[in-house]
């Protein structure tokens, strides 16, 4: 009886200790991570009192999971991209790494301070000027290749928020400042941090960096009010529609989904090419998901086609697995391959490929009717809406052949 009434009174302390830990811990964060030569790249968060995790980019609050405390050290999960968070834990400061959460490749050096507000600090005494609107933009990479973009800001006196939309999609929720004639852009969600910075010219036009641990593209352009990509669709006229190429890939639980299956027969398909460890995939799931709970009796199904950065069983059915329970997706999901261009274009026969995600609108005949490559987010705005407006017109169209 002694030991029992001992070990309760043990699990009692234990957990009121861990409840005090929590307690402490919960607040709002401002981290910093330190890339190339020592630049450090703010990001915010915050954990509540249960502690859940928050990742604060302008206006979106991106979960990630709960808190795991062990003694002196703090664990938050990104399961997300198959990473996490380590910290110790000391006096209201967190010193730790992101990394992956099997421990393999090259971490990042990570430090946080609780009740700090700001993402980029303000020097009040500076002026700042004013780059809110479009702007017509061109990267260059590293390696010479250009693509066309998209920049769009909003701006609040020296508050910054906004996205950069390529052709390949979108960089989703950004924000910072502007000072002097610098402004400052970061995002973390849970995957790589991404961090811009740039130039207001004296003739207006802007010029700048993307920065990353392992990138390091420039950009310049121009304000546009009508500044937009080209036509993301590639069209096939109904005439020349040509076949998509039959194809057996399993599902979560192994077993094998065909485009022959009666699930799919004078059905309008919509193939979402995906990737559980891609940002814009993200938003395209947690539009696709109830958009199928709403559509799907109307005679439409959807097929996600996952690429993965590992081929192993166990890996991909887990990270498919926590997407299918993060987005409450209803419609099927199989894994395709390893996440690059080349198992795309083969494993599909297409006849190219630049973009996750990418999606695929096939007729009743098993035809691709459009394929539309990369994905405008909700951080885009009107960007954004032009896109669900014309899918669902795509979608329309094809049910009514």
């Amino acid at each position: 009886m002694k030991q029992s009434i001992l070990f309760i009174v043990l699990l009692s302390t234990l957990f009121a200790r861990a409840q005090t830990r929590m307690k402490d811990l919960a607040g709002k964060w401002r981290g910093e991570f330190i890339i190339r030569q020592n630049l450090p790249v703010p990001f915010n968060f915050e954990i509540t009192a249960d502690g859940i995790v928050y990742l604060v980019n302008a206006d979106e609050r991106f979960e990630t999971g709960k808190i795991d405390i062990r003694k002196d050290s703090l664990f938050i999960p990104l399961d997300q991209f198959d990473n996490e968070l380590a910290f110790r834990v000391s006096n209201n400061k967190l010193f730790g790494e992101l990394r992956k959460q099997d421990h393999t490749g090259t971490p990042l050096t990570v430090t946080a301070r609780k009740n700090i507000n700001y993402r980029f600090k303000e020097n009040k005494n500076v002026p700042f000027k004013n780059i809110n609107g479009s702007y017509d933009i061109e990267f260059t990479f590293e390696s010479g290749k250009k693509e066309k973009s998209v920049a769009i800001f909003k701006q609040d006196g020296k508050k910054l928020t906004g996205t950069f939309l390529k052709e390949s999609g979108d960089a989703r929720y950004l924000e910072g400042i502007t000072e002097g004639d610098k402004f400052y852009l970061s995002s973390f969600i849970g995957s790589s941090p991404g961090y811009y910075t740039g130039t207001v010219n004296s003739d207006g036009s802007i010029s700048g960096e993307q920065l990353g641990s392992r990138i390091r593209h420039t950009f310049r352009g121009r304000s546009d009010p009508g500044a937009a990509l080209p036509d993301p669709y590639i069209k096939t006229a109904s005439a020349v529609r040509k076949s998509l190429h039959s194809f057996s890939m399993p599902d979560i639980e192994g077993n094998f989904v065909s485009l022959n299956d009666e699930k799919y027969n004078n059905k309008v398909l919509i193939i979402p090419i995906t990737g559980t460890w891609c940002p814009n995939c993200i938003d395209e799931a947690a539009f696709l998901s109830p958009w199928y709970n709403k559509n799907k009796d109307r005679g439409v199904e959807i097929i996600t086609i996952h690429y993965e950065r590992q081929t192993d069983t166990g890996f991909y059915r887990k990270v498919m697995r926590r997407f299918r329970k993060r987005f409450d997706i209803g419609y099927d999901q199989i894994f395709g391959g390893l996440s690059n261009s080349d198992t795309v274009r083969t494993s599909l026969h297409l006849p190219e490929f630049s973009a996750f995600p990418t999606t695929l609108f096939i007729d009743k005949k098993r035809r691709i009717a459009k394929i539309h490559s990369g994905y405008s987010g909700p951080a885009t705005g009107k960007f954004y809406d032009e896109f669900i407006k014309e899918f669902n017109e795509e979608v329309d169209k094809l049910l009514l052949e």
